[in-house]
């Protein structure tokens, strides 16, 4: 079972890879500085001064780290291997395979070692011996990866899965791996900083070369702000100090309070000792050895045996005992440094592989794993089992599997420590097990073997000598035979068995019917044809006439035949390597198929006849109706009888299941399937597949089916429950088969039927010879040496004990209370059972009994939550009074130790579950994080081979103001489709951004990535007046220009690029280069009409860019400045003339220049600098003019077309949005989630600092940036709650609703989401920073000129805005497929994200897989409960499947258990609570997309409040079917429906006399009405959950109720715009933290334990500034808190500011938020 696996958990500090197989383990044990190393466990030492007995071995639960390093891909650069952690993107794999050819790319790095960048890796390869692949290998090895991640989509969780006791330990821990506090970047968590750019150069002022001057940028604001030392957290402080004041203040409370009587203990007692009943016969198998069973553990612990037990009598326990015990030598060699070895338990059948590790798995707490052919591991290489070899202590596999490996050398036998053999009696000749032994075994030296346990029922599996097989199987497997002294010993346990001889008249000769005449001269020449003839003939004789016709609709069945056509074709086809017959051959073979399956459609078949006052039939034969009588009077009446019927061939289970349906041969109690085996047959076969076999033997262990006609399958291996009746309709073979079908037979009372032909010489001397060999085997056992034998079974110990006259006696000298060897067990038992323990496991005590010179002496052990580990018995002569003295002297022990009291009781009472108290809310103070700068696709460098087109267009021309071309972004790995985006451009004018991603690359050659590269540059150098090194291999992506006459969407991707303009800026560059930008004088050199519409550069004042509209002759060089120009800003404005207007040199370059006075002047128009159009703003009033005339000798005129510039203007803003758009699908791909991009970043997008405090103005908000996560999160909290609620109901049905809401706390709490997110380094992708001007550009160019533009890769974040970021991520995945309906991804999200065992799903289908229906759901309904759904279904049309799960939502905890035998409905309301939120938040978030999560939470507390539901259950008149047993409550019921009927009456006659009709009245009436008891809105609750599990878990039928019933209600929100504030503790808290000012408030709970067992009470506590206000009681924290806060109101409603103050002493002020430590971060209801 899931909830009883125990995993090994590491510090997963670092984010780790994806995995190529669910398998493989996500995280490196590369002990790097950014992975935390696993904690090592250890068992504990044991608490006796002896050495330790080998029973410890069932306590100590020994484990070791497993993690598999990360395989290095030859793929990446040497130094790409250098850095220190590896992200995954499964988008990129693609690109990778493309990439992997070209020697010249790399994976970009740090320049500065110390410096790590967060890249994108890829699914690990195979190890390799070499590290260098061919292209062809590595291209092979590119494209099964894609394969892999196509074909699976459900991939391992990025964290590994966590038990509930390591969630705990990780929420218990007073620190977590988190940033460090320190102010300084060396400090915080440092993962994917990029690296820094060169520092900027500048020209220096006074040197004598200065000729141009300093470069300087467009006039960038000093934005960045340095990171503030995160502050010493006061938390724990403050807790502490709040705790005494809570617990000074109960403590009074307790002393003033009268004594009053014990209240008798509620019903949930009684639930709770019935759950241990069921516990405790669903146990481990590993948790009561029997003391044969630990008699033969400790003889194979000595030497190699077979264990030679009958069927059902635990063998697969002692090889559990010993595989533990092999594991602590193990362990106990590895730490002295000798090499590692692994067990193998080896099966006979891909069947037993399954079963015999899910036995394993649910009592070992090593790593282990399975395999079989079927898994193809004949295909693994050396390296794939070096890595199972050190993951796992143990494999499950077939022998043929292991006896590969051998042969291959994949393992060696020196590296196995033991070998278990199950159905050991196949070793013999070629058997896979016995060529094992011979092949290897035999080959090793005697000391490095391995141990070898065998397990059979029988040492004999066909008709051959006892003695000499057991001799053969003890030489071929080196072992000795070992069984119990009398065989029947420890079958008295399970049964008295009664073998009866059924005798059936002679059958008949066999003969043709006249269907069979009719297929067999038509098809006897069809080869896929003749086992179902041969078989119509046999069945002619054996089953009769009716059987022998009824084999054909199954073979010749519609999709029989399809198999049948297709078998047809194999076999023609089989010919390929021979001369083929004519394919008419073939078409004469289907076509006589099909002319069969016709025949047999038209047949008229007669219904089997039988005559039940005869026992006679005419078409059925004597042995049918044998078969027919035996189970008509084992099934006449209602029974819980199980019979199993054993048969030869799958024909017969087929055919006599289908005569059992009709109505005149079965009985109304009789119930039949067939149970055979998984290998695939011939036509018309019954095959079937494992899962299909588990699910007919659940519904056989429950009794939905009461019957099984078996084959041979039933008889070894497969775990069949106990049987009443046992019937071999077809004669066993072998003794063995005899002996494992007669084991099934292991209820009291059961029957064993052998059916035999009268005068049947055959059959008589099959059973003759079966029981002579049997009596043969148990004189063989007889006759083995005494160190050979066990001792049997417990003797009656009422018998011992009166014989024993000598045992001791303890008497209490204060009570005479007497404890005496008898009453010693349960008294141990008693105090065993009031230890801490989880409802998961049943404590109990452990009695291991050893012999020692024929004396028996047994040893107890104790839980490890006792005081006393255990103690050792006297030396008995039985086994019996060995345990009892046991458990006496450990009793004794106790009452030393003074945890027996002095009446014998133990002074513990039942403890409540872990954590129930918890305090699980997160620190308001922010700390320093590191945050991803730009996205992990940039990170691929390296000359490219091919790129991808993305074409970036402005919709919308005229926001502008002038033309645009669009511009090409060209990458390396294909982008994904990304949304369109809005840009504001002021004034109200605004476009969006069209994105367009080509889907196939272009192939680029050198020259024109050498364009490319020059384009780029130049955009960023004549726009952006940054100058960057020309290195392609280093740029992060391209841009081109796209032709503006080119339709994108039919035209060629070559076609769209502007060729020419590339070419034409590549000249211009190259002759710049060459000869100088300055020595090329175009103002001098050019006609005028070249200067219309050009872009200006001034190369010495980077802030100055102009459009040119041409020559003007209006003005000449030296004229003055006309008015109205452009102002020029800073050290360098000279207005002396146009000439100098237009100069930027500096004074001393200026000096030593000339400038020409003739020469010609241009009118101009400054360039707008604006970057973020992210954000909209509008123009400011009376804008100053950016007219102007300059002239050109001092400017460039930049190659770049005008529409180019135009768009290159828009760029920063645009790649800032892709860019953050990428960095979220990052988090995405982290997560393993497919999330719509634009959902992705408003999931990680925080806007401002106090980003999720809804009702508070936003402090330092980032404009600009779009959605933030808020109503993501709203969303997203609620899908977790109800996911983990389902996950927690469907695994663990028979908890208490106290544990349920404690499982779903630890999982949805924000410190375990901010923990979980902190490893896997979420933090990195979380927005919360505006576009910056110096953040957007490219990183890793080295700069040669203009200021140094770097990004900040820190941000300061809250835990509780990690948290949210993680719910809202959820949200975005539920929303993502909100059209579809699919929560498949969300539920993958919750998953990912909480990390624990009780939510390890991918799929929401496979929550209903997890879910095991309860006895009392499937227990057959009486008359008043299907009447009760029949009475519900008028109400609301859903019929219920389990009329009994229908019950359960209307039982009160006040009502017996043992009325009805169904429990009460908490558990139920449970789960249908979170259902309904989910209904309702959906509603109100798609329907009011605009309100923020504040007025979406207010409201839902209407829809979700106690007072609708109550109001709700009357209008549906679900209260009359409420069972309750309590006076007081029954009273509160009947007031209230009075009253809210009152209400509603009111409410008609009001919209009357308002003029309406009577429908049309408030639908808010229910809200002035009094609170209702809880127990109404509770079965509101109770009712959707039940409707949810009866549907198999169909949200549908939750949304079908929503829209019938409630959503009518609330198509008005508005009415409800005030009921939030009513509610007291929402209302508490504004009053004191808006209306006072006071942050250092809370409502703390504490519980008041009651010795005797009923339900603890609740004492809610207000307490301002360690002043306790009110206080209030209840069962229930929530109801507790609520009185607490009407009582703190009473008391400060009205109370004026300064009084306030001086009473509590409340000196807060503006700031001090961080100082509230109530319970707001919590999610949930505490407990």
């Amino acid at each position: 079972m899931l909830h009883n696996r125990k995993a090994v958990e590491a510090e997963e500090t670092a984010v780790c890879t994806f995995t190529s197989s669910p398998s493989t383990p996500p995280f490196s044990s590369d002990p790097s500085p950014l992975q935390g190393s696993p904690s090592d466990e250890s068992a504990s030492p044991s608490p006796f001064p002896t050495q330790p007995h080998p029973a410890d071995l069932l306590h100590n639960n020994i484990s070791t780290p497993a993690s598999t390093p990360i395989n290095n891909s030859p793929l990446f650069h040497e130094k790409a291997l250098q850095s220190s952690r590896i992200e995954t993107s499964i988008k990129m794999t693609d690109r990778l395979s493309q990439l992997s050819a070209n020697p010249h790319t790399v994976i970009s790095r740090a320049e500065n070692p110390s410096s790590t960048k967060m890249i994108h890796s890829y699914p690990p390869f195979p190890n390799n011996t070499s590290s260098v692949q061919s292209k062809d290998d590595h291209t092979a090895n590119m494209e099964s990866i894609k394969l892999k991640f196509k074909e699976s989509p459900t991939t391992a969780t990025t964290l590994t899965m966590r038990t509930t006791e390591n969630v705990i330990a990780d929420l218990q821990r007073t620190t977590y791996p988190s940033p460090s506090r320190g102010s300084g970047p060396e400090s915080m968590v440092h993962v994917a900083s990029f690296p820094s750019v060169e520092a900027s150069v500048k020209d220096n002022d006074d040197a004598d070369d200065a000729d141009h001057g300093h470069v300087e940028t467009e006039g960038d604001d000093d934005d960045d702000q340095a990171q503030l030392a995160g502050r010493p957290k006061k938390i724990t402080e403050r807790k502490r100090r709040l705790n005494a004041v809570a617990e000074n203040h109960v403590q009074k409370l307790l002393q003033n309070q009268n004594k009053q009587s014990r209240v008798s203990p509620e019903e949930e007692q009684h639930q709770s000792a019935r759950w241990l009943v069921n516990q405790s016969e669903n146990r481990k198998i590993i948790s009561t050895p029997r003391e044969y069973q630990v008699e033969l553990f400790e003889r194979a612990k000595e030497k190699n045996i077979v264990a030679v037990l009958d069927t059902g009598s635990g063998k697969t326990l002692i090889a559990v005992l010993l595989l533990r015990h092999i594991f602590a030598e193990e362990l106990e060699c590895r730490a002295l440094g000798e090499p590692k070895r692994l067990s193998f338990f080896l099966v006979d059948s891909v069947t037993l592989v399954f079963q015999q590790h899910a036995v394993l798995k649910a009592n070992l707490d090593q790593p282990m794993d399975l395999f079989c052919g079927d898994m193809g591991c004949g295909l693994w290489n050396r390296e794939s089992w070096e890595k199972h070899f050190n993951k796992n202590m143990v494999i499950v596999c077939t022998a043929e599997v292991l006896r590969q490996c051998l042969h291959h050398s994949f393992l060696s036998m020196e590296q196995i420590n033991l070998l278990i053999f199950d159905e050991a009696h196949h070793a013999k000749k070629d058997h896979a097990y016995a060529r094992i032994i011979k092949d290897f075994y035999t080959k090793v030296p005697k000391t490095r073997r391995p141990k070898i346990f065998g397990m059979t029922a029988s040492p004999v599996d066909a008709k051959t000598d006892i003695r000499k097989a057991a001799a053969e199987l003890e030489a071929i497997l080196h072992c000795e035979i070992a069984t119990a002294a009398n065989p029947d010993a420890f079958q008295t346990q399970f049964t008295t068995r009664q073998e009866i001889l059924a005798t059936y008249s002679t059958l008949r000769p066999q003969f043709e019917t006249a269907l069979y005449q009719q297929m067999r001269s038509r098809f006897k020449q069809n080869k896929v044809l003749t086992k179902p003839l041969v078989f119509a003939k046999d069945a002619s004789r054996e089953l009769g006439t009716w059987c022998a016709d009824a084999i054909w609709p199954f073979c010749l069945g519609e999709e029989e035949s399809k198999k049948l056509l297709a078998k047809t074709d194999r076999r023609y086809y089989a010919h390929a390597s021979k001369a083929l017959p004519s394919i008419d051959v073939l078409e004469k073979q289907k076509t006589l198929l099909l002319e069969a399956q016709e025949i047999i459609n038209n047949h008229q078949f007669e219904p089997p006849d039988f005559n039940p006052r005869t026992w006679k039939s005419r078409n059925l034969s004597s042995k049918v109706c044998t078969l027919i009588q035996y189970l008509r009077g084992c099934f006449e009446r209602k029974t819980n009888d199980k019979a199993i019927v054993f048969v030869k061939q799958r024909y017969t289970a087929r055919i006599l299941a289908k005569l059992f349906s009709y109505d005149h041969i079965r009985t109304p109690h009789l119930f039949v399937d067939t149970l055979v085996g998984t290998q695939t047959g011939d036509a018309g076969d019954l095959n079937t597949s494992f899962r299909t076999q588990v699910v007919t033997m659940m519904q056989f262990r429950k009794g939905e089916i009461n019957c099984l006609f078996a084959t041979s399958v039933a008889e070894e291996g497969l775990d069949i429950p106990d049987c009443n009746l046992i019937i071999r309709f077809d004669l066993y073979n072998t003794l063995i088969q005899y002996i494992q079908s007669k084991g099934r037979a292991r209820h009291r009372n059961s029957r064993y039927v052998h059916m035999v032909e009268e005068n049947n010489q055959e059959h008589m001397s099959s059973l003759k010879e079966v029981r002579l060999k049997e009596r043969i085997l148990k004189e063989f056992c007889s006759t083995l040496p005494d160190d050979r034998k066990l001792y049997g079974n417990d003797i009656d110990i009422e018998t011992i004990l009166a014989k024993e006259r000598r045992n001791r006696v303890y008497v209490n000298p204060k009570t005479g209370a007497t404890l005496n060897y008898k009453v010693s067990l349960l008294v141990l038992a008693n105090f065993v059972d009031s230890l801490p323990h989880s409802d998961e496991n049943t404590q109990q005590a452990e009695y291991i009994t050893t012999v020692q010179n024929k004396q028996f002496i047994c040893e107890v052990i104790l839980p490890e939550a006792s005081p006393v580990r255990g103690a050792i018995g006297r030396q008995s002569t039985t086994k019996a009074v060995a345990k009892c003295s046991a458990a006496f002297e450990a009793c004794l022990l106790l009452i030393k130790g003074k945890y027996l009291d002095d009446n014998i009781i133990p002074i513990y009472t039942k403890q409540l579950p872990a954590m129930r108290n918890a305090l699980l809310a997160v620190s308001k103070k922010k700390e320093a994080y590191n945050m991803k700068t730009k996205p992990a696709a940039w990170s691929i460098l390296g000359l490219p081979e091919e790129l991808y087109v993305t074409i970036l267009t402005l919709e919308d021309h005229a926001v502008l103001d002038r033309p645009s071309q669009p511009l090409a972004l060209l990458t390396r790995s294909n982008l994904p489709k990304l949304p369109s985006f809005m840009l504001h451009f002021g004034s109200g004018k605004h476009s969006p951004i069209k994105i367009q991603t080509l889907p196939s690359p272009i192939k680029v050659n050198e020259n024109m990535i050498k364009e490319f590269t020059t384009f780029t540059l130049c955009i960023f150098d004549d726009v952006f007046s940054k100058e960057y090194e020309a290195d392609a291999s280093k740029m992060p992506y391209f841009l081109a220009p796209i032709s503006s006459n080119t339709d994108v969407e039919r035209g060629d991707i070559n076609a769209l690029i502007s060729w020419d303009t590339l070419k034409n800026i590549q000249e211009n560059q190259t002759a710049w280069l060459a000869k100088g930008w300055e020595t090329i004088k175009p103002w001098q050199t050019e006609p005028d009409d070249f200067f219309n519409d050009k872009y200006i550069v001034d190369p010495f004042d980077g802030s100055r860019k102009l459009w040119c509209h041409g020559v003007t002759n209006l003005y000449k060089p030296l004229d003055p400045v006309p008015p109205n120009s452009a102002p020029r800003k800073g050290t360098r404005k000279r207005h002396i003339n146009i000439m100098e207007y237009s100069c930027s040199l500096w004074g001393k370059a200026r000096a030593r220049r000339t400038l020409d006075v003739t020469q010609r002047v241009f009118k101009a128009k400054l360039v707008s600098l604006r970057r973020n159009l992210l954000d909209e703003f509008d123009d400011p009033a009376g804008e100053t003019s950016t007219d102007c005339y300059i002239t050109l000798e001092t400017m460039k005129v930049s190659p770049l077309p005008t529409t180019i510039v135009a768009m290159s203007y828009l760029f920063p803003a645009i790649i800032h949005r892709v860019e953050s758009y990428l960095i979220a699908l990052e988090a995405c791909d982290l997560l393993h989630l497919k999330i719509r991009p634009d959902l992705a970043l408003e999931a990680i997008t925080k806007d401002s600092d106090n980003s999720g405090d809804h009702d508070t103005e936003k402090i330092n908000f980032q404009h600009g940036m779009g959605n933030n996560y808020e109503r993501l999160e709203f969303l997203g909290d609620c899908f977790l709650k109800m996911a983990t609620s389902i996950s927690i109901y469907s695994l663990h049905p028979d908890n208490n609703e106290e544990r349920f809401h404690i499982n779903r706390m630890l999982l949805i709490c924000n410190k375990n989401l901010c923990n979980n997110a902190i490893r896997l380094k979420l933090y990195e992708y979380i927005r919360s920073q505006a576009f910056n001007r110096r953040a957007w550009y490219p990183e890793g160019l080295k700069l040669k000129k203009g200021k140094t533009a770097t990004a900040s890769n820190s941000q300061r974040l809250g835990d509780k805005s990690i948290a949210d970021v993680c719910e809202a991520l959820i949200g975005a995945a539920l929303e993502t497929c909100i059209e579809s309906k699919d929560m498949n991804n969300a539920v993958r999200a919750v998953t990912e994200l909480v990390s624990s065992e009780n939510h390890n799903v991918t799929t929401y289908g496979e929550y209903y897989k997890l879910y095991k229906k309860p006895q009392y759901q499937v227990a057959q309904a009486t008359a008043m409960q299907r009447d009760l759904a029949r009475q519900v279904e008028k109400k609301h049309p859903y019929h219920f499947k389990w009329p009994r799960l229908l019950r359960s939502a209307f039982i009160h905890p006040s009502y017996p258990y043992s009325y009805e035998h169904v429990p009460n409905y908490q558990r139920l309301e449970f789960l249908g609570d979170s259902l309904l939120d989910m209904a309702c938040v959906n509603f109100l978030f798609h329907n009011y997309p605009t309100k923020d999560p504040q007025w979406l939470t207010e409201h839902k507390m209407a829809m979700a409040s106690n007072a609708f539901l109550g109001c709700l259950c009357v209008a549906l008149g679900f209260h009359s079917h409420l069972l309750i047993l309590n006076a007081t409550h029954q009273k509160q019921l009947t007031d209230y429906v009075t009253e809210i009927k009152e209400c509603k009456t009111q409410a008609i006659e009001d919209a009357v006399q308002n003029g309406k009709n009577p429908d049309q009245y408030l639908p808010n009436y229910w809200i002035n009405a009094r609170s209702p008891p809880k127990c109404l809105p509770d079965i509101v609750e109770a009712y959707i959950g039940a409707i949810f599990v009866d549907s198999e878990y169909q949200y549908a039928v939750v949304e079908d109720f929503f829209d019938k019933h409630i959503k009518w209600y609330f198509e008005d929100m508005s009415i409800y715009d005030t009921y939030a504030n009513k509610h007291p503790t929402t209302f508490l808290t504004n009053f004191l933290q808006v209306n006072m000012g006071c942050m250092d408030w809370t409502t703390t709970t504490k519980e008041i334990q009651n010795v005797d067992g009923s339900k603890p009470t609740v004492i809610a506590m207000v307490v301002i500034h360690d002043k306790v206000v009110s206080d209030a009681s209840a069962e229930s924290s929530r109801y507790a808190k609520v009185a607490a806060a009407k009582k703190a109101m009473l008391l400060l409603d009205g109370l004026p500011l300064p009084e306030f103050r001086r009473e509590y002493n409340c000196t807060c002020r503006p700031g001090d938020e961080d100082k509230a430590i109530d319970n707001s971060d919590l999610h949930g209801t505490p407990i």
